[in-house]
């Protein structure tokens, strides 16, 4: 993969797509079960029937599974950043 163009519009505008589809679907997916368990907790602090205890126990697993996804997408989003503008000293000098 080509080091980045940041010198012109278009390769700012490629570089911020690529930068978009890194751990797209750990961010989703995180996202997701955060949202999931929102509307878990809300449920189950409302009193919905046939929603005991281990609803409330799912929701925050769900809660904190879905952080995590969320969290270690932006860590590899970073990590990705990085090396690529390494790349790009490299092929500067």
């Amino acid at each position: 993969m080509p080091a980045p163009d940041l010198d012109s519009d278009e390769g700012r505008a490629a570089y911020r797509k690529e930068l978009r589809q890194v751990a797209r679907p750990l961010r989703a997916g995180g996202l997701a079960l955060v949202v999931g368990a929102a509307m878990l907790i809300l449920l189950t602090r409302q009193g919905t029937p046939g929603l005991g205890e281990w609803a409330f126990t799912l929701s925050y697993v769900m809660l904190g599974f879905g952080w995590a996804c969320v969290i270690g997408a932006i860590y590899t989003r970073n990590r990705h950043h990085k090396r690529r503008m390494r790349e790009l000293e490299g092929a500067t000098s």
